[in-house]
């Protein structure tokens, strides 16, 4: 597994929008930029980011302004500004070599998991999950540090968290943390292996195209065995039980030692007597599972690292999360 260089004061993260343009949120894009920047980091924005709609510019477009920021010897982080929906409709026009031959850090959630999960099955380089690039708004909270940390080399155990607030909009800012965490599991776990995920929507969609990986890369790491994490936006939970059924027919399962399940950000159950957790129970039954996790969109969240040796520990509705790079 290639670990890129992590980054130092007055280097230069580049933000790119590869999904959905910033326009309509700017306030929270500059206050992202202004605490990067306090931080100690320049900041270099593609030509698109400031751009409205689902679609930044087009695909081909949005691939040549990521491949703009591989290429920039200055930039030494690559980061997504935010999510959205049609982020797929470019990867015919990344080019893979130009990432290969320059490895950066390249990070972000939801929408960007197409670049992330891709990079990492296809190229062997980590990737990190778990904040956009205008997700950094002024209340440096404790996951927006932990992230902020990870890109230095600061890779600490992130512990779960006490209080949670529920999704309210892309850009990951809190309001208010209302909700008591408690993560769900039908048994203590304390496991480790080759950590790899992201959103679960998006993975879906990648499986059976020629950008799906995922069988080369379980293979090479399967004497680690293989950690995965999903986070699921709005999936129902009909829905999640069969795309987890799917995964475990395709052979994706095959080296799993546990899988990690995030708090759904748009919950949509159709029975209530068959919620997500009952889904992952029935689908997965003995593959140790946690649940309602600090993972993805539900706020705070934290950061993950495809390609990395994770551990993962849980006891009595809490636990952590800790990395090592090899």
């Amino acid at each position: 597994m290639i670990y890129p260089k992590f980054i130092k004061k007055n280097d230069t993260i580049g933000i790119c929008a590869p999904s959905a343009g910033m326009g309509d949120r700017l306030e929270s894009l500059d206050e992202s930029i202004k605490t990067i920047k306090k931080c100690g980091y320049k900041v270099k924005e593609t030509k698109s980011v400031r751009n409205c709609g689902a679609r930044s510019t087009s695909g081909k477009n949005r691939a040549k302004e990521i491949d703009e920021l591989i290429t920039d010897k200055n930039v030494k982080v690559v980061s997504c500004a935010t999510g959205g929906d049609y982020m797929l409709e470019i990867l015919p026009y990344i080019n893979f070599d130009h990432i290969k031959d320059n490895p950066k850090w390249i990070l972000g959630m939801s929408d960007p998991t197409n670049l992330l999960y891709t990079v990492t099955t296809k190229l062997d380089i980590a990737t990190m999950y778990g904040h956009n690039g205008a997700g950094y708004t002024l209340d440096l909270n404790r996951s927006k540090k932990q992230n902020l940390d990870y890109l230095k080399g600061d890779i600490k155990i992130q512990k779960s968290y006490k209080k949670y607030q529920n999704f309210i909009d892309t850009c990951n800012d809190i309001k208010i943390l209302d909700k008591d965490v408690k993560w769900i599991s039908k048994k203590d776990v304390d496991v480790t292996g080759r950590l790899i995920g992201g959103c679960l929507e998006v993975i879906e969609k990648i499986i059976g195209t020629e950008y799906d990986y995922t069988k080369e890369f379980l293979e090479k790491y399967k004497d680690d065995g293989i950690i995965w994490y999903f986070d699921v936006f709005n999936m129902s939970s009909y829905s999640f039980y069969l795309t987890m059924l799917q995964f475990k027919y395709a052979g994706f399962f095959k080296y799993c030692k546990a899988i990690l399940i995030g708090r759904v950000a748009f919950p949509t159950i159709e029975d209530p007597k068959f919620d997500y957790i009952k889904a992952a129970d029935l689908a997965l039954k003995n593959i140790p599972h946690i649940c309602e996790m600090d993972i993805g969109h539900t706020k705070p969240g934290m950061t993950l690292i495809n390609g990395a040796i994770c551990n993962v520990k849980y006891h009595d509705g809490k636990g952590s999360i800790s990395f090592k790079l090899r």
